[in-house]
């Protein structure tokens, strides 16, 4: 009897878990376009959880990066993410380089980035 109660108490321990971390992941998409709106592609979009912590872990930092680079219409489809702060950098050649904190609190974002042409080199001297 007593084995009994402990397994449906991990049973229910475990799905009480899952569904605690399904219900604060994000779909994130990244959309990168230059300044006349075209997209962008095969460009490298860095993806780093920066702040948050999970609950279904009881508190513990989440720690989780994703690198991959934009298709032919300039996105970039990020696998479920937990909520909270992300940095996003996008790497392209020809563009500046941008690197952003943004706050993830939906279900369903897409983050759009527009890139600048390269400045010119100046020297000081």
């Amino acid at each position: 009897m007593v084995t009994r109660r402990v397994l449906l108490t991990a049973v229910l321990a475990g799905s009480v878990s899952s569904l605690l971390a399904e219900k604060d992941l994000a779909a994130l998409q990244i959309e990168v376009k230059d300044l006349q709106g075209k997209p962008v592609d095969r460009a490298s979009v860095i993806v780093r959880f920066v702040q948050g912590r999970s609950k279904a872990k009881f508190g513990k930092k989440i720690r989780t990066s994703w690198e991959l680079r934009t298709n032919q219409q300039g996105l970039a489809k990020i696998p479920p993410i937990p909520q909270g702060k992300i940095l996003v950098q996008v790497i392209a050649k020809g563009y500046q380089t941008y690197g952003q904190t943004h706050e993830i609190e939906e279900e369903e974002k897409t983050v759009e980035v527009k890139l600048n042409p390269p400045q010119p080199q100046y020297s000081a001297h």
